[in-house]
């Protein structure tokens, strides 16, 4: 890190925790662009595996089998 990111790591540690998680989720957003052309291929394809569900050419796995007992 170059001293201005120092400066500015040390000054968010002042704030309260409040403030500082609010700062990282404005940090994090910025790096986090959607992109329209992505979404849109998760959208068809997550139409595509709820019409294979429901026309049964697929089964659904009990979410206690991929996460174990809730």
């Amino acid at each position: 890190m170059n001293t201005l990111t120092h400066e500015l790591a040390a000054k968010a540690r002042q704030l309260r925790p409040e403030e500082r998680f609010a700062l990282v989720e404005e940090i994090l957003h910025s790096l986090d662009r959607p992109d329209p052309a992505i979404d849109r291929l998760w959208q068809e394809e997550a139409a595509r595996r709820l019409a294979a569900y429901r026309a049964g050419r697929v089964e659904g796995i009990p979410a206690e089998d991929i996460l174990g007992p809730l």
